[in-house]
């Protein structure tokens, strides 16, 4: 991953509402959400909610598709694991598991672990 695009998804992420989206976006997994259900778990207006997701989009950590009226949103789990790659690459000296980091994690190889439940 470039500095610039390692900046962008880290500008996205600094904002506390986009961030909430994504562990949302994370959370759901490839199967995504559709950005009615974002709005109401966050409890966002369509034109908050709008202007987040389209800053995730441009800082490729999320993608959307049409399913018929509704847009599925879905977080990009390439760009994902090319930031952590990016942040953790020269970790311990190359030594990721002196850290406690996975093993490949500073090859940009994270393993995903499975998503936790959310409690209601």
């Amino acid at each position: 991953m470039e500095k610039t695009a390692a900046l962008a998804a880290l500008a996205a992420l600094a904002q506390e509402t986009r961030l909430d989206i994504y562990r949302l976006l994370v959370e759901a997994g490839t199967d995504g959400l559709p950005a009615g259900q974002i709005g109401e778990q966050l409890g966002l207006p369509s034109a908050t909610l709008a202007f987040h997701l389209k800053e995730l989009k441009h800082a490729g950590l999320a993608s959307c598709t049409r399913n018929g009226r509704s847009l599925i949103y879905v977080a990009e789990y390439p760009t994902m694991r090319a930031l952590l790659g990016f942040l953790t690459e020269n970790c311990c000296q190359g030594n990721p598991a002196a850290c406690g980091l996975p093993a490949g994690l500073s090859q940009g190889g994270c393993k995903t672990a499975p998503a936790k439940k959310r409690s209601a």
